[in-house]
């Protein structure tokens, strides 16, 4: 009898061996773990991630998890609902590309962080953890497929919970049995919702979504070491999973590539606060710029064109608030026009109501590209623009943006990245000690040292 995929998977995760993970493998996710950590710090200073923090203090339920940018410390469910939600509190995490609803840093490696504090494992443990979540996480998210959206979950709230399942059930060393009853568990814990996007008030739920699947496969994986079941086909069961939220999945993604193609090399790391498909249109009209030069008041139309969700989910030309901008493939076009777009602080309640940037919006046009579709060329876009005194209409077509895996930061712009982020929030040097720790991560002995350089700062 033929091993279901939700067994297979979790054998898979179980048998990872950090020596047998390629040397480039843990290259990009020591760069994700890097950036993840950063962008979280980051977070920490936002009213939402404040709102989380003081919720898990006022439950007085202590831990030895970190609860990055605090001197507060909590049970590890609850440090990765905190630090996701922080992760995820400005647009700024790192995803996998091509899209498949996977957040990695948030959701795989801040669980499995969390877990590591409160039991004290070594860094080699953390980063194989880490990579075991994200590849099963990963897969899952492939095999589901873009119909989740489509029909308005919002996917990481949803493939997230087992991809922090894993990672901290790998570091509990649960068996095989027990493994696939947190997968099972972790798919009860799945959700979230894209309304957050067509809302009048309310987006600021999207900063939850990924704390909330962090925290739900933590506690998956806790409750299957007690002895808590589920079900054993919960990927691919008839009411499982991806028959479920998906239209038409792929269950046979859930195994392809197992062992031979590692999922974690396709991380990756944003440069802009704004949703991940606004990256090529804003690169595309950068590229125009800088070729012919021009000024914003000669702009007579934009034209973006690009997948299908460009048009279905991000044509928002009134965003009610900052969230919702930052969703807004025409509001991100418009600022980059006035505003360094690879400057968090760019995006500001300020900029939301800046009259030039509102004005611009409303020449701008979204469309689907059929090459663009025809080729899966995912989160491309090419940007058409016509100017006021040239009758000629000009394009530029970006594929592949820089930070991803086709085109990636080096690690000095990751680290650079990070000391931008954390200016004014660590002291001066601070990061450098963070990136440094990282950088040898395989070489720690008790990760806990890491969580020190993060927490304590108020």
């Amino acid at each position: 009898m033929a091993m279901n995929p939700t067994r297979r998977l979790a054998r898979f995760a179980l048998g990872l061996n950090y020596n047998r993970i390629p040397a480039r493998v843990i290259e990009r996710a020591k760069a994700c773990i890097l950036d993840t950590l950063a962008v979280s710090l980051y977070g920490s200073t936002k009213p939402w991630s404040r709102m989380v923090v003081d919720l898990i203090r006022a439950s007085d339920s202590r831990g030895g998890s970190t609860i990055f940018g605090s001197s507060c410390k909590a049970q590890p469910a609850q440090a990765a609902l905190a630090n996701g939600v922080m992760a995820h509190a400005f647009e700024l995490d790192n995803v996998r590309q091509p899209g498949a609803g996977v957040h990695p840093g948030a959701t795989a490696f801040l669980p499995a962080f969390a877990m590591a504090e409160e039991i004290k494992v070594d860094g080699k443990s953390l980063l194989t953890a880490f990579v075991a979540g994200c590849e099963v996480m990963s897969r899952i998210g492939v095999a589901a497929g873009n119909s989740l959206e489509r029909r308005g979950f919002h996917a990481p709230g949803l493939t997230g919970t087992f991809g922090a399942a894993v990672a901290a059930g790998k570091l509990l060393g649960l068996d095989e049995r027990h493994m696939i009853h947190a997968l099972g568990i972790a798919g009860s814990y799945s959700g979230g919702l894209i309304e957050f996007s067509r809302c009048r008030e309310g987006a600021m739920v999207k900063r939850l979504h990924l704390g909330k699947a962090a925290e739900g496969g933590v506690t998956a994986a806790l409750l299957a070491s007690r002895g808590f079941a589920g079900p054993e086909s919960v990927l691919e069961g008839k009411f499982g999973f991806c028959r479920t939220f998906s239209d038409s999945p792929r269950i046979a993604y859930l195994t392809r590539g197992l062992r031979t193609e590692f999922e974690t090399l396709n991380i990756c790391i944003k440069r802009c606060a704004c949703h991940i498909n606004a990256h090529a249109p804003i690169e595309a009209l950068q590229k125009l710029r800088a070729e012919i030069g021009f000024s914003p008041e000669d702009v007579r139309e934009i034209t973006v064109g690009g997948i299908e969700k460009l048009v279905t989910h991000h044509a928002i030309y009134q965003p009610k608030d900052l969230m919702m901008a930052q969703y807004s493939i025409p509001f991100c076009i418009a600022l980059s026009l006035y505003l360094d777009p690879t400057d968090p602080e760019s995006f500001s309640e300020t900029s939301l109501k800046h009259r030039k940037i509102l004005a611009m919006m409303r020449r701008i046009r979204l469309k689907v590209d059929h090459e663009i579709e025809g080729k899966g060329w995912d989160r491309a876009a090419r940007v058409t623009i016509r100017l006021a005194n040239d009758k000629r209409r000009r394009s530029a077509l970006v594929i592949h943006f820089k930070g991803t895996p086709g085109n990636p930061l080096s690690q000095s712009e990751v680290e650079e990245k990070a000391r931008v982020l954390t200016r004014g929030i660590l002291p001066d040097g601070h990061m450098s000690r963070v990136a440094e720790a990282v950088k040898n991560l395989d070489q720690i002995e008790d990760v806990s040292v890491i969580g020190a350089l993060l927490g304590g700062i108020e």
